[in-house]
């Protein structure tokens, strides 16, 4: 039976982790991240759990870690965040490149510099091109229930792609929330044992694996990532479902809160949707048409998905919490602007740049911005493109 508790999304994601049970988890600590590893570390050490938890030198080597074991055929994870990412990233690209289908609970920090270490997706977004599934969470709840999910995305033979389980740092991963838990059995039997047909360092089957690949199957090695990457659109979507009947919880591509007749839509992703939210439900009972799309999978990216979902409103906010200086808008804008387009989808879009390395967010901001939508829609007045939100004068 599953029951009720409090926990902080690190705790949440830690407890999934102890459920499913993986078999190895190299990690280097790095805030806000640290707690994950030393949770995991401290069920092992209980015996709660059998994983084979290997400290390493630094966040390159945990990722290399990772590779090692799941090349051999273990199911594994990490976790980090910010600059420990970006020390992955060679390892990034391996691990989509070489089909692994390990797993990575990420903690999203700011990038220095300057140096800080409260939330942005500055981390996650500058990852956003090396192959990974990216799922991004809400709330504690959806921190644990998407990493529930992660292994059974990863490991479909239609997919084996890695998977990025990213939640906002300190909002949700320190702060302690209501949530759920599903018994053990339960989360053992949706994520099931890993038995891979085949995997890299197979002793039935050897192979040799040369550290260079030449020009006559590079790209055709590509191709086949990216047609994984597209398959993992309906099996997300299928897991999210099977999750959906144990749960009662269940998840898509993104949420649609309040969209059905709405005339303005925000579309934002990670904690802030829940200050959107209730933005919204205010905005509601004054007689505001407004509606609130969260996205959860950033990769693959839903852009048809989106363009429909957005095809009846008047105008859309889209709130990036990145910044990636091309001049023009963030990375979320950037491909929604292109959705849009490409599937003919005839909308005033607007970028909007917020809560960059910790700067509050607040329904007084999602005000302002519904009511410049409407103002610019009603009046023909001019809205400020690719503009910063709660900047200081």
């Amino acid at each position: 039976m599953p029951k009720k508790d409090r926990m902080s999304g690190n705790e949440a994601v830690a407890y999934a982790i102890r459920q499913v049970n993986p078999d190895v988890m190299p990690a280097f600590p790095i805030t806000p991240s640290t707690e994950i590893p030393q949770m995991v570390s401290t069920y092992i050490a209980n015996g709660q759990m059998d994983t084979e938890f290997i400290p390493v030198e630094s966040e390159h080597s945990s990722m290399s870690a990772t590779i090692g074991a799941e090349a051999a055929g273990a199911r594994s994870l990490t976790a980090t965040s910010s600059c420990g990412l970006a020390l992955m990233w060679e390892e990034l690209l391996l691990a989509a490149s070489n089909r692994m289908p390990c797993v990575l609970a990420l903690v999203n920090r700011t990038l220095s510099g300057p140096i800080n270490i409260n939330c942005d997706h500055s981390d996650s977004m500058g990852a956003r091109d090396t192959g990974w599934i990216q799922i991004y969470a809400e709330t504690n709840q959806e921190a644990y229930d998407n990493f529930i999910q992660a292994y059974p995305i990863a490991e479909n033979k239609d997919v084996h792609l890695p998977v990025m389980v990213c939640q906002d740092g300190f909002i949700t991963s320190h702060a302690v929330q209501n949530i759920e838990l599903l018994d053990d059995d339960t989360v053992k039997d949706f994520a099931g044992t890993y038995e891979p047909e085949e995997f890299l360092l197979n002793p039935g089957r050897p192979v040799a694996v040369g550290p260079y690949s030449i020009s006559a199957y590079a790209m055709e090695a590509k191709y086949n990532q990216k047609v994984a990457m597209e398959n993992s659109k309906e099996v997300i979507k299928k897991v999210g479902e099977a999750f959906g009947r144990i749960s009662g919880r269940k998840y898509g591509l993104f949420e649609a809160y309040r969209t059905e007749d709405a005339e303005y839509v925000m579309l934002i992703m990670g904690s802030a949707a829940g200050t959107a939210k209730q933005a919204c439900d205010d905005l509601r009972e004054k007689g505001m048409k407004v509606g609130i799309l969260k996205l959860r999978v950033f990769r693959p990216f839903p852009a048809e998905e989106i363009a429909e979902a957005l095809r009846n409103c008047k105008c859309v906010a889209i709130m990036d919490r990145c910044e990636n200086y091309n001049g023009n808008g963030g990375p979320l804008s950037m491909e929604v602007c292109a959705a849009l387009f490409k599937y003919k989808v005839d909308i005033e879009a607007v970028s909007y740049m917020y809560g960059l390395a910790g700067r509050d967010f607040t329904v007084d901001h999602v005000y302002e911005i519904f009511d410049e939508m409407e103002d610019h829609v009603k009046n023909g007045t001019e809205i400020e493109q690719y503009q910063y939100i709660g900047l200081r004068k």
